[in-house]
């Protein structure tokens, strides 16, 4: 092996492979923060949605499990105390007055939720065999607006037949 051999160094990347190798990492990059940026999209969306279903069940569920007489009374704090008082005169998420649908409207973080109870008998809750109820849970996904919907029917305990 002669001195030349031994000394002499190896060429270096030239300016232009430095270049070209950065580019490709600053492509990496930008599509590695696409696709962290879609992830957050789709785990804050998949947050609403499981919010807005938890209301709506949550809202059927405090209605199926009070008593009869206290059907139209809403506590929403679960102080013992009730916030709201469902009515029939086409306000506060009430599509029509006087059609026998009683509501009742509550938003949180994000989400409008709408409940109703339907009387079997629009005349009187206390005349009715059972009620419809249902829960409906308005969010917005990006540009639109999404929404869940639960239902169940409750039977009146007290009901011993028409008159």
């Amino acid at each position: 092996m002669t001195r030349d051999q031994l000394f002499h160094a190896e060429d270096g990347a030239s300016f232009a492979e430095v270049l070209v190798a950065m580019t490709l990492t600053l492509i990496g990059l930008v599509g590695a923060m696409g696709a962290f940026q879609a992830a957050e999209r789709s785990v804050r969306i998949g947050t609403l949605a499981t919010r807005a279903l938890a209301m709506a069940e949550s809202r059927i569920e405090a209605k199926r499990s009070v008593r009869w007489d206290r059907l139209l009374l809403d506590d929403l704090n679960h102080d013992g105390v009730p916030d709201l008082v469902m009515h029939d005169d086409g306000a506060g998420g009430d599509a029509l007055a006087g059609d026998g649908v009683y509501s009742g409207r509550w938003e949180q973080d994000g989400v409008q939720l709408i409940w109703t109870v339907t009387p079997s008998r629009s005349a009187s809750l206390s005349a009715s065999g059972h009620v419809l109820i249902e829960a409906r849970a308005v969010y917005a996904a990006g540009e639109s607006q999404r929404e869940v919907r639960v239902g169940t029917l409750r039977a009146n305990p007290m009901f011993v037949g028409s008159r």
